[in-house]
């Protein structure tokens, strides 16, 4: 299924809804239905489908019903393709379509003893490394982080280095105490930017020296080198047997000794060593060493083997260099373990394989509930082996209740009890995944309908549920269309898996209802509104609020163009003389900008009144910016009527703050008789705040309303004398 075809008349209360959903390019698609527009009878009408039940419109129920929902081949969605996940249903359980989850495997111990004969060669293996590194922390899973940044791979490490190692690392490096250069705090001290600095240049001096050496050459050829040959052609008799060896500089020479090679190697080591710039740069490092009191074991050691200092440059290098030079002295029981393995391994991999088809994915969705859900209970299965014997059909779950101190084993019936509405909701959860994971199996292509899953929860669990939506959109088998009236849970779906293109927003029609592409979502002061500032005097307008929030939190509110915005949004003294130039020249100083907008000269408030009389007439929709404009516009309206009615200036100026409330209260005061105006004014205290104090945070309310409400509330107003 590429596109879905929806067309419906009468369906729970959607009065028509024609709509084509597109997933050629995306798994999932997002629709924001405000509260009482179709999101649960649109998720009741798939409902039906996937019951194999007619559907009908339960209020007006001699209404004819329509309902197509078609693939894009034209045929209809099969009830099995359907899956909706309905937001909570506490009675809901595991059911026999679970079963298939499950199967009936022998148990087998060969694994075990494999491993078993493995483990005693690692013990040893791991004391010989140990009593040669001479460290108190966990071998196993220190050798596992260093090479493979992971605490439970050793042999994925060990088989990684076994040629590197073959090779015969430094035996310099062998005695090097690991404990004390590792130490977390001498670690720290060697990444402070001082010492940095100080090692960079001494090696950069180091190395340098080298360069220029006779008879060294860094990384190929160097005093430790040089060192082992003279003691290998010594040990061997080269120089017995009267060899000698010629050495390559500008001018040949011929040694005859052991004693003569290692005078000269010593002599260039020493011209090295000794360089008084190469001394002053090791004078700085050992002054920075000297001011840290917690590396002075570290400051002795290093100044008998001033030589590791040019292995400092990369820490995590040297680390893995001091670790394969520790197990090439433990080359005997490092090849026992690896061979030991090695000759297992195929067998092993074989068994590992079997004991992953054996694992039951049931246990997989308990694991995916108890890594995922942040509850006060934890998932087990109690009665696993007689299922996977046969002895039973269905799998009991249990429960384990932890209260941070304790565990208590618990029964469904009394953990539910002692379960909050987002706690329960979660164990809910647990029913979708089997049913999920039952389909994966099964490879069966699924439109999973997903109605506010996650209302209510907590975020850590929200967010818990959007993970695994998302982890599903990236298989092969699940399309998704996830309906919900949580405008926070919207955005972060388009932010995580979505994506804009695939939002859409429910919009109430004069025949039903129309799915939109969605607006605001993200932030559309900026990525609409402002940008059209010059262009659209609607949006212009519906920009005032926004401004004035800016100004708000960078100069505050006594501020004179504020002051000048809030006569935009309250009827006040000066209201009527402010001109479309001076919000050109408000946008101007805020952004930096040198725009003009067609109509200068225009009074605002007037312009206010033309747009909002064009919204009255506007094409049924999201219409996001006529909202605010509406609402602008009434209670302008509105407050200019109570405060002329009332005519009190003393009264009006001292107004400081919620002037709306108190106008109308004020007039409640003197015309109590006036009731069908008090009615018009007091639901213009309720409805329009929330649609003209909107901010890039919170603008959730202006969507859930639809703005007939709000044109029929200006005209209303408009009428009052």
């Amino acid at each position: 299924m590429n596109v879905l075809t929806i067309d419906l008349e009468n369906c729970y209360g959607i009065r028509k809804l024609e709509a084509s959903l597109d997933f050629s390019r995306t798994k999932a698609i997002a629709i924001y239905a405000p509260n009482g527009s179709m999101k649960s009878s649109l998720a009741q009408t798939f409902h039906d489908i996937a019951s194999d039940q007619p559907s009908r419109d339960r209020i007006f129920a001699s209404r004819v019903t329509k309902r197509i929902v078609k693939d894009e081949t034209g045929v209809d969605i099969s009830r099995e393709s359907v899956l909706v996940i309905r937001p909570y249903d506490e009675t809901v359980g595991h059911s026999a379509r679970t079963s298939t989850l499950l199967v009936n495997p022998e148990l087998r111990h060969e694994y075990e003893e494999l491993h078993a004969e493995i483990e005693s060669a690692k013990a040893e293996f791991l004391a010989a490394v140990r009593d040669r590194s001479k460290t108190k922390r966990d071998v196993s899973k220190e050798i596992s982080m260093v090479f493979t940044a992971a605490p439970d791979k050793l042999y994925v490490a060990l088989n990684r280095i076994k040629d590197e190692v073959a090779d015969g690392p430094e035996s310099m490096l062998r005695d090097v105490p690991y404990d004390l250069i590792f130490d977390e705090k001498v670690l720290g001290f060697l990444e402070t930017k001082d010492f940095r600095t100080a090692i960079d240049d001494f090696i950069k001096k180091h190395n340098e020296l080298l360069a220029a050496s006779t008879y060294f050459k860094k990384g190929v050829f160097n005093y430790y080198n040089a060192t082992q040959v003279a003691k290998q052609l010594a040990d061997n008799g080269f120089f017995k047997a009267q060899h000698s060896i010629n050495l390559n500089a500008s001018e040949t020479i011929e040694i005859t000794t052991q004693e003569q090679l290692e005078r000269l190697i010593a002599a260039e080591k020493d011209a090295i060593s000794n360089d008084q710039e190469l001394r002053k740069k090791f004078a700085e490092i050992e002054k920075l060493i000297q001011k840290n009191v917690t590396v002075r074991e570290f400051e002795a050691y290093l100044l008998d083997h001033e030589e590791l200092l040019t292995k400092f440059a990369n820490m995590a290098d040297f680390r893995q260099e001091v670790w394969k030079a520790y197990i090439d002295t433990c080359h005997a029981e490092y090849k026992a373990l690896l061979d030991k393995y090695q000759a297992a391994e195929t067998r092993r991999k074989e068994i590992e394989q079997q004991a992953q088809r054996e694992r039951t994915q049931w246990e997989d969705v308990i694991d995916i509930f108890n890594s995922r859900f942040f509850v006060p209970f934890r998932l087990k299965v109690s009665n696993r082996m007689d299922v996977i014997l046969g002895l039973e059909e269905m799998l009991s779950l249990g429960f384990v209740f932890d209260d941070g101190t304790e565990q208590a084993p618990v029964d469904r019936a009394s953990l539910l009890q002692s379960l909050s509405t987002g706690e329960k909701k979660a164990l809910y959860v647990l029913n979708v995944l089997f049913e999920i994971e039952a389909r994966k199996k099964a490879g069966q292509d699924t439109l999973m309908v997903v109605d506010d899953i996650a209302d209510s929860f907590d975020y850590k669990n929200k967010y818990a549920i959007i993970q695994y939506l998302m982890d599903i959109a990236q298989g092969p088998h699940f399309k998704q269309i996830l309906l919900t009236h949580n405008f926070d849970f919207y955005r972060t779906v388009e932010s995580r898996f979505v994506g804009y293109p695939n939002c859409r927003m429910v919009a109430k029609t004069s025949a039903g209802v129309e799915l939109m592409p969605a607006e605001g979502v993200k932030n559309v002061f900026i990525r609409d509104w402002k940008e059209a500032f010059f262009s659209s005097s609607l949006k212009m307008l519906a920009c005032i609020s926004f401004m004035r929030n800016l100004i708000e939190y960078t100069r505050g509110e006594s501020d004179h163009e504020f002051l000048k915005l809030t006569s935009l949004l309250h009827w006040k003294a000066d209201s009527g003389t402010i001109l479309v130039s001076d919000l050109d020249a408000i946008y101007n100083g805020l952004f930096g900008t040198n725009g003009t907008s067609a109509n200068p000269s225009q009074g605002v408030v007037a312009l206010i009144e033309e747009e909002a009389a064009h919204c009255l007439s506007a094409p049924e929709g999201i219409n996001f910016p006529n909202k605010v404009v509406l609402a602008i516009a009434t209670r302008l309206t509105a407050e200019r009527f109570m405060a002329s009615r009332i005519n009190d200036q003393e009264f009006l100026e001292g107004i400081m703050s919620n002037q709306t409330g108190t106008l109308v209260r004020k007039f409640q005061e003197l015309f109590p008789s006036e009731r069908a105006t008090l009615s018009i004014l007091q639901r213009v205290a309720l409805m329009t705040p929330e649609n003209i104090h909107l901010n890039s945070f919170m603008y959730e309310p202006i969507l859930d309303m639809s703005d007939g409400h709000l044109r029929r509330l200006f005209t209303d107003v408009r009428e009052l004398h």
